[in-house]
């Protein structure tokens, strides 16, 4: 266990020069299962793996500002972090980690980047779920904030703050695994996202956005593998 300028973190694996970041979704957590599998696999083959709480999660659940504008600039530190201690760096990345990677670290000296259930449109994403509250762009703005009843919070200051942060400067080369029964990211969403910017799609057909059950978990496990 580390701390980066008090960002709790963990290191996995025996001293290596290489390192693949895993970056957590919603609810999860540097320690959280898909960590502990992409670990498993990636110190066999030679690298480390360093993980980290992000703002709300794990050992920061007092924290309370999961915002781009706040998680950004904290992947940046954790980037020059990796590139003092490593030379080369991987990228493993779930669902709105992705979103936040992609911002932080387009342009960065990073190998590869392994997208699992990656949110790749957050200004649709959040138009989706104000149609599914009942939302209208004028509301929002005149509230500020609405709390919905499937417990998400729409903010207009986010939704203003995506759309001046467009993710049109990601070159890494990327690999996506794509669940069939994704219910936050739109199949032909990923699939322009992949078309885009040239990334390896892979559907799971059987697969949630949240990679779970023992056979999901096994399937993002074998994809991974795949891609050392």
């Amino acid at each position: 266990r580390v701390e980066i300028d008090t960002i709790p973190a963990c290191v996995w694996g025996m001293v290596s020069t290489r390192v693949i970041v895993a970056v957590h979704g919603n609810m999860a957590s540097k320690t959280d299962t898909a960590t502990a599998h992409l670990a498993e696999f990636a110190v066999q083959a030679g690298w480390q793996v360093l993980s980290f709480d992000l703002p709300e999660h794990g050992d920061r659940t007092g924290e309370t500002d999961f915002t781009p504008w706040q998680v950004v600039p904290e992947l940046q530190t954790v980037l020059a972090y990796l590139q003092q201690h490593w030379q080369g760096i991987r990228l493993r990345a779930n669902s709105i980690g992705a979103y936040f990677s992609m911002l932080a670290f387009a342009g960065a000296a990073i190998e590869k980047a392994l997208f699992v259930s990656p949110i790749v449109d957050m200004e649709r994403l959040i138009c989706d779920m104000m149609q599914w509250a009942k939302v209208t762009p004028e509301q929002l703005c005149e509230k500020g904030e609405i709390t919905t009843e499937f417990g998400q919070t729409l903010s207009w200051r986010y939704l203003c703050w995506v759309r001046q942060h467009p993710l049109d400067g990601w070159q890494i080369p990327t690999a996506i695994l794509y669940a069939g029964q994704d219910a936050m990211t739109s199949r032909d969403t990923v699939t322009a996202f992949a078309q885009k910017h040239h990334a390896e799609l892979t559907v799971y057909e059987p697969g949630e956005h949240w990679f779970h059950t023992p056979a999901q978990l096994d399937a993002m496990q074998t994809w991974e593998r795949a891609h050392r």
